[in-house]
């Protein structure tokens, strides 16, 4: 984790999170890898969208991209 993770308060677990969604898979798929339920996947995706001051789970992905995070 680096700096600007710390510092929007960002987890690894986040990134992960958005990692998976830049690949492509769903919410429902993400909350299976992950042994959680696609609501639950859907709640944390709106508290990161929320840190990081994005309206969206697609643009909370383009952002982590952008820097380098995913």
């Amino acid at each position: 984790m680096n700096a600007l993770t710390e510092v929007v308060g960002l987890s690894q677990a986040d990134l992960d999170l958005l990692a998976e969604l830049a690949r492509g898979a769903t919410v429902d798929r993400v909350g299976r890898q992950l042994d959680i339920s696609g609501r639950t996947v859907r709640r944390r995706l709106r508290v990161v969208c929320d840190r990081i001051g994005v309206a969206t789970p697609i643009e909370a992905v383009a952002w982590a991209a952008r820097r380098r995070l995913i």
